[in-house]
């Protein structure tokens, strides 16, 4: 896994954010713990702004499925994803991943988000294509609560603050100066050597498999 951490210059707010697994299918793991802020943001709803790049998304079906079974909570901008388009052909996503309590400490948060990695062009010389993932925003919403303005400043979030009852609710963005501004997620391309190798063996596979069609719609035929 990939660890990213951000040490906040104002109440000591830390963010780590994790990259498990390998390959295309990896999932986000996102951890907050505000620091002396966490008394002042008590039965608040962190939440974590994610910008994530075109060479990754989210799939908004699995986010569903996830949803319904109270797994994660998430909202994408914008919602409708194209999880076919390459990496060359897709934009950039928005996500508003909200955070849960940890129950072994009092300011902590965390919460897990499936992400998946887009083919990529055919590179030259390595088999490696790099795409970078910015460090998370912290975000902070309570409908009852003041926040320090010296650490805290008004974001606009077109979200919904779940448990509020008050709407619209204002979101909160903590200021702070991140340690490491990035990390890398490694995703597996092709080589361009190897097209035409590929193309050779596809057209062949191809060739076989309709020859085998052909060849059982002909015994059907005949049986029948």
């Amino acid at each position: 896994c990939v660890t990213l951490g951000v040490q906040a210059t104002c109440q000591d707010t830390t963010v780590t954010q994790e990259l498990l697994k390998e390959g295309f299918h990896r999932d986000l793991l996102v951890k907050v713990e505000l620091g002396g802020a966490g008394e002042d943001a008590g039965g608040c709803t962190v939440a974590a702004r994610i910008r994530l790049p075109s060479g990754i998304y989210v799939d908004p079906y699995e986010l569903a499925s996830l949803q319904q079974h109270n797994l994660t909570k998430a909202v994408l901008i914008p919602d409708v994803v194209d999880v076919e388009a390459p990496e060359y052909l897709a934009t950039d996503l928005l996500v508003l991943l909200y955070l849960n309590p940890d129950p072994r400490c009092s300011r902590c948060f965390q919460a897990a988000l499936p992400v998946h990695g887009r083919y990529h062009r055919p590179a030259e010389e390595t088999e490696e294509a790099l795409v970078v993932l910015k460090s998370p925003e912290v975000l902070v919403c309570c409908c009852d609560n003041h926040l320090s303005a010296e650490c805290w400043k008004p974001a606009e979030v077109e979200a919904p603050c779940p448990g509020k009852n008050v709407s619209p609710c204002q979101w909160y963005s903590v200021t702070h100066k991140p340690a490491y501004e990035e990390s890398i997620l490694r995703v597996p391309v092709g080589l361009r050597q190897h097209s035409s190798l590929v193309c050779v063996v596809t057209l062949l596979v191809t060739v076989l498999c309709s020859s085998l069609i052909l060849a059982a719609v002909c015994n059907n035929r005949h049986f029948s």
